[in-house]
Parts: C-alpha cells; sequence; structure tokens
C-alpha cells in the first residue's frame, strides 16, 4: 500500500484497547539477543514524490539509457499526485455512486461535490460554482453561450491565445446558433492585443473570451481588458486551463471576470491519454439561472441537521427538454473527487509553495534555454514558455525523442507563422538535471 491511513491518534487507541504504552512494547516477546540495538542503516526520509523517483531510478537502473523525461504541457499538466488521492477514489461508495437524485442515500457524494464547488469559487473569486462539467474546452464553450442568453446578442470576441482546442469546440457549440465567434489577436510579448480588441468591441459583442495564463503561458493583464469589456456592457469570460497559477495570481472574479471557467486535471487527475477531465465552471451569482450543469446546495433537514441536496438542476435537458440551457446533466464526479481531496491536503500554504516550485523552475528553464536562442515571447509566463528552434522543428524533436526526451509541442499546427516554435511545459517533477538535460541536448 502506498498510502497508510493509520493516524497517530489511530495507533494510540489500540495500543490502549490491548493494553500497553509504546508499540515497541510489542515485541518484548523476542529474546533480547535477538533485538537490534540501533537505528536501521537507511538514508533520510523522503517525501513521496521524491521516493517514487528515487524507486523508479532504481527498477531503471538495469536498462539501457535514460527514462523518458516530457516536457509537454498544453493543457495537460503532468503534476505529481498524492497516494491519498487514489486511496479516497477507490472508495466504493465514491467510485460505485450514481447520479445523486435521493439526498436521504447520498449526502456523502453530494457533501463532496458542494466541497468541489466551494474550493473553486475559492479559486476563481466567484460567488458560485456548479457540480463541475465535461472538461475545459467544453466549459469555454458553455460559457460562451450562456454569454450569448444573459446579452441577447450574436458576437463573441474569442482571443487567439485561447488554447486552440478549446476554440475549436467552442465554435462546433456555438456555430449551429448562428452565433459569430471573432479572433482577437496577441502582441509581439505573447498577450492579447488591446488595440485590436479595441477595435473588435461594439454593441453587439457579447462576451470576450481570454485564458490566464493564456496558451503560451503568457500572463494577461486581466483587469485592465475587463475595464475594456465592460465600458462596451459585455461579459468577461476567464479560462484558466493551469489551476494551479490561481495559487500566486489574482483570482479572476477580484480582476473584473464575470465567468471563469477552466480545466482542474492539474490537480490530482492524471494526464491519461486525453481523459476523463474535469471542467470548472464559476460565475456571478447574478448569472445563477443561466449557468448550466447542477449545484448541490447546503440546508437542514426536518430536525435541523445539516445536509446537501441537488439545489439548481432545471435547466438541464432531462427535465427541461428543449428548453435547456445546456445538454450537461451529468457531473464528472469522480474527477471532481479527486480535485477535492487534492486540494484539501495541499491547503493554501501548500498549493502556493507548489505553484513556487513550478514557477521556479520554469524560470530556471528560460534562463537555460535563452542561453541557447532568444524566446519569442517576453511577458511574465507560469508553467510554460515558446522557445524558437533554428528550423523546422519536426526533426530536432524526433532527435529528441531518440534521446529519451519529449522537448515540447510544435506550434505550427495552430499557428501557421510559428513554423520554428515550440511550447515547453516545466512541473514541479523536473528536476534541475532533466532542464539542464534539455539543453544540452538543444545545444548539440
Amino acid at each position: 500500500m502506498r498510502y497508510l491511513p493509520i493516524a497517530e491518534r489511530d495507533i494510540a487507541e489500540m495500543l490502549r484497547t490491548v493494553g500497553i504504552g509504546r508499540l515497541e512494547d510489542l515485541a518484548n516477546v523476542l529474546p533480547d539477543a535477538l533485538r537490534l540495538k540501533r537505528d536501521l542503516d537507511l538514508p533520510s526520509p523522503l517525501a513521496e514524490m521524491e521516493l517514487v523517483q528515487k524507486l523508479r531510478s532504481l527498477s531503471e537502473a538495469g536498462k539501457s539509457g535514460k527514462p523518458m523525461v516530457s516536457f509537454l504541457g498544453a493543457g495537460a499538466y503532468d503534476h505529481f499526485t498524492p497516494s491519498v488521492v487514489d486511496h479516497v477514489l477507490r472508495r466504493s461508495e465514491f467510485y460505485t455512486a450514481y447520479t445523486p437524485y435521493q439526498p436521504e442515500v447520498s449526502q456523502g457524494t453530494l457533501q463532496a461535490v458542494f466541497e468541489f464547488q466551494t474550493l473553486i469559487c475559492q479559486l476563481t473569486g466567484m460567488d458560485i460554482a456548479n457540480a463541475s462539467v465535461y472538461d475545459g474546452a467544453s466549459a469555454v464553450a458553455e460559457a460562451v453561450l450562456m454569454g450569448q442568453r444573459i446579452k441577447a446578442r450574436k458576437k463573441c470576441l474569442l482571443a487567439r491565445s485561447v488554447h486552440p482546442e478549446y476554440r475549436t469546440v467552442t465554435h462546433t457549440y456555438t456555430h449551429p446558433l448562428g452565433l459569430e465567434l471573432i479572433p482577437i489577436a496577441f502582441s509581439d510579448e505573447g498577450a492579447l492585443d488591446l488595440e485590436d480588441l479595441e477595435k473588435a468591441l461594439d454593441k453587439d459583442v457579447s462576451s470576450v473570451v481570454i485564458q490566464q495564463p493564456n496558451f503560451f503561458g503568457c500572463l494577461e493583464d486581466v483587469a485592465r481588458i475587463a475595464h475594456r469589456v465592460h465600458a462596451h456592457d459585455a461579459l468577461m469570460i476567464v479560462a484558466v486551463a493551469e489551476p494551479l497559477s490561481l495559487a500566486l495570481l489574482q483570482p479572476p472574479g477580484a480582476l473584473g471576470a464575470d465567468i471563469v471557467v477552466g480545466e482542474g486535471q492539474s490537480f490530482g487527475n492524471a494526464v491519461s491519454f486525453g481523459g476523463p477531465y474535469i471542467g470548472f465552471f464559476a460565475s456571478k451569482e447574478n448569472f445563477l439561472r443561466s449557468m448550466p450543469g447542477r449545484l448541490v446546495g447546503e440546508t437542514v433537514d426536518m430536525e435541523g441537521r445539516r445536509g446537501f441536496i441537488l439545489a439548481v438542476a432545471t435547466r438541464e435537458q432531462h427535465i427541461r427538454r428543449e428548453k435547456a440551457t445546456s445538454n450537461i446533466c451529468t457531473n464528472q464526479a469522480l474527477c471532481a473527487l479527486a480535485v477535492l481531496v487534492y486540494l484539501t491536503i495541499m491547503g493554501k500554504e501548500g498549493l502556493r509553495e507548489l505553484a513556487e516550485i513550478n514557477l521556479s523552475k520554469c524560470e530556471y528553464a528560460k534562463r537555460r534555454l535563452g542561453e541557447i536562442r532568444p524566446l519569442r515571447f517576453t511577458a511574465p509566463t507560469f508553467n510554460e514558455f515558446v522557445f524558437s528552434l533554428k528550423s523546422d522543428p519536426d526533426e530536432t524533436l524526433k532527435k529528441l525523442s531518440g534521446q529519451g526526451i519529449l522537448g515540447g509541442l510544435p506550434l505550427k499546427r495552430f499557428y501557421p507563422e510559428m513554423k520554428k516554435e515550440v511550447l515547453i511545459c516545466v512541473t514541479e517533477k523536473h528536476s534541475r538535471e532533466d532542464i539542464d538535460r534539455l539543453a544540452r541536448s538543444l545545444e548539440g
């Protein structure tokens, strides 16, 4: 077992039950001559992530070559997941639970979802959050549809620095409805082009969508953008693909966002070949009736005891049918539970410390690779950055792969003008040696 759910108080209670004071007393039946009179000859304790990496390196010792190291990100982030997360997820009352229509038999599931909603509100700075949606891409699409319902206008300004796949999914959702998606350029620094935004804003715009940090890892000036958006009576939608950034950055809600959506995969959910992921969705309270999906609420029963219910679900298609605001009537409950457990055990201080580690390691990688070639953008970044190669990236990435390095995502697939650029991601799982190894390979 990677996780032992036995606390000190549990051990003390068991010792009291059998009538002894210390664990060592259990060994009194052994002859004194057989007892070890010194500490075990073991190295000092390690954090769980370090221990797992150490054991993995030992298991790879007999194999030729070094283990593969990946610098891929772009909306799928390889963070370390503590073993307690899987331990809780594998409890049968969670992984066999169905939709909690009957609150009298679903209090555990309902409370878990309620706590998930609460933490999403705290992270985003918003008033309300729903019980999750399918993933970050569908969350953005649903936010655009929600903005159109609220403002009853047929234009949405969608930044080109938003994840390209998020934009594609949004187009799939909105095209049949005749909603016009207008792309907004990014500047030479890598953030939103404010002049292009100002030109596109008019009385027919329902909402503006940006990503923070954006697809290139660059940080946007959310407050400044929100001021311009609200001056035209439009809604400000902020998408977050890397939610760990929220542990360091000001929450979008405090900077003027009306709707904050994103992907929660970083919090306790494995990359897992693309899914299942966990979309989160939060907004101001006055938009409650236009929000897609379901919300769990807190109440009291007839005896005054605290309880939880599906509070607002009448917008879903299984109840309202063709009048529903969304086809999302099932949340990603098990993935949301993983987010809840992860955030709970990390705590505010732990989450911030982890974010600082990620930022620090990424800044080191930027400095090392910046010694080889100038970086593509100059805006501040979190976790990711764009690096320009000398030539087409396909051959370079193929050579890196042969050396056990997944060297980043070529951007020409999404941005034809970026023929030589790759997006590189660094998390807490990358060591200094990993980063130096990438730099040496690129130098060669």
